[in-house]
């Protein structure tokens, strides 16, 4: 494309330069340029063409160069938000660990107040996995997990609401699991105690179970 407007643009500066608007009385007849002045003018008009010719190329290389460094940088954009796939169960359940105690407020996204799903979002984030901050959200992303003898540690196990079991109302981060009993132990914000580990045998959370969602690689 850039040979083709210089050849149009040079090859109207060798026209201009060979022929000029000087009228006759007689009539339009145009005559060659003999001042050395316009012909100097002729020859800045070139050079100027040129130039401009060039800062053009020199303008859509640095674009192509810089195309593949964006796509790059998208791509690692991408990466971070599906979280550090070196990341094992027990750095998460220990970096959870150091929120213990923390308190409990509701819609509260941390470090220093958190609910339920503020919670579970804030400690997967810091591994690179983006969580919505909603336990019912939250049932929808990442991969089910089938039932208890599935499930493994870092995984996290939704629980339903006071006045509706069939609806989720809580979440956690499974800790630790008792395949022979048939149990787990898991870490969560909860009302009464801020973040605290459970055990789902206590009767308030095993009455209102309903499933668990996978973010970490398979164990």
């Amino acid at each position: 494309m850039f040979r083709r407007l210089a050849y149009i643009l040079l090859s109207t500066v060798v026209l201009f330069s060979c022929a000029t608007a000087k009228k006759t009385a007689g009539g339009s007849k145009q005559m060659p340029l003999t001042n050395p002045t316009e012909i100097a003018l002729s020859e800045q008009r070139a050079r100027q063409v040129m130039d401009s010719i060039d800062r053009a190329r020199s303008g859509a290389s640095r674009v192509q160069a810089d195309a593949p460094v964006e796509k790059a940088e998208t791509q690692s954009d991408a990466a971070a938000s599906a979280g550090n796939p070196q990341v094992n169960s027990d750095q998460l359940i220990a970096y959870a660990r150091t929120f213990l105690g923390t308190p409990y407020k509701l819609g509260a996204s941390g470090p220093s107040r958190f609910d339920c799903s503020g919670f579970t979002r804030y400690v997967y984030k810091h591994f690179g996995y983006e969580l919505t901050q909603y336990s019912g959200a939250q049932y929808k992303e990442g991969r089910p997990v089938a039932s208890y003898s599935d499930l493994q540690k870092g995984d996290l196990v939704f629980f339903g609401k006071r006045g509706s079991v069939r609806n989720i109302g809580h979440v956690g981060i499974v800790v630790s699991i008792d395949h022979y009993r048939g149990c787990f132990r898991f870490i969560h914000a909860s009302t009464s105690g801020g973040v605290v580990e459970s055990e789902s045998t206590h009767p308030y959370y095993m009455m209102r179970y309903i499933g668990a969602r996978r973010f970490l690689p398979d164990e």
